[in-house]
């Protein structure tokens, strides 16, 4: 099995063929194939490492879009003391779930 590094959304995330991943909200519709430059290659045990500068020549990681959806709610307090100053807001983060098809 391959081990990849992609980044998107600003994070770097390390992947496997046939895995499912939450990443930063893609634009993309469900069911759309996409494809992400690998950043480091490299089998199970470790060994024939591909390192990039920053990004492995002729390597790349197709995904296909499962799901798009949000997180669960993070509520955040803002409170002032002695201004009778209270609000609390909600936020749920925005996703997109892949699934990794090839590491080529």
């Amino acid at each position: 099995m391959t081990i990849a590094i992609i980044k998107t959304g600003g994070k770097q995330y390390k992947v496997t063929e046939g895995q499912d991943l939450k990443v930063e909200k893609l634009v993309e519709a469900v069911g759309q194939t996409i494809k992400f430059d690998a950043m480091l290659v490299s089998d199970e045990a470790g060994e024939n490492v591909e390192v990039g500068a920053p990004l492995v020549a002729g390597k790349s990681v197709e995904a296909e879009i499962v799901e798009h959806g949000q997180g669960k709610k993070v509520t955040t307090v803002k409170f002032k003391a002695k201004t009778r100053y209270r609000r609390t807001i909600g936020h749920r983060q925005p996703f997109t779930k892949i699934k990794i098809t090839s590491i080529k």
